[in-house]
């Protein structure tokens, strides 16, 4: 793969990307690329479409709020009772502040995280 490029076109949906989907956008999308003129990609390259994946990062304010109901993991520039990552539902997000619930050993707990304290948050696999 030594010289060869490789164009990355991230792909999502609200019920989620299957096989199927990135089989068919391929199909859509390689012969649109070659009618381009001139050529963007005068060099081998290879297509690659794909999600974003299981463990996908939540960015913006609109994906957190997308994201109430599911498992994420969060981490902070500061500390909230000694804990910099916490993991668990997000239960509410107003824009301002992050509602999770949570396990704390065997205790579930629920924690109010300001948004401006937020480092990353992004989706969670529950194990």
């Amino acid at each position: 793969m030594r010289g060869d490029y490789i164009l990355s076109i991230l792909v999502d949906k609200p019920e989620g990307i299957t096989v199927e989907d990135t089989a068919d956008l391929t199909e859509i999308i390689s012969p649109l690329l070659d009618t381009i003129k001139p050529d963007p990609f005068p060099e081998q390259y290879f297509l690659e479409i794909s999600s974003p994946g299981l463990e996908r990062p939540l960015k913006t304010k609109e994906s957190l709020e997308a994201a109430i109901g599911q498992y994420i993991n969060v981490s902070l520039y500061k500390a909230i009772d000694k804990v910099k990552i916490f993991e668990g539902d997000l239960v509410a997000f107003d824009g301002e502040t992050l509602t999770m619930d949570y396990m704390d050993k065997t205790r579930k707990k629920t924690v109010e995280i300001p948004y401006k304290t937020v480092a990353k948050a992004r989706l969670a696999v529950k194990l």
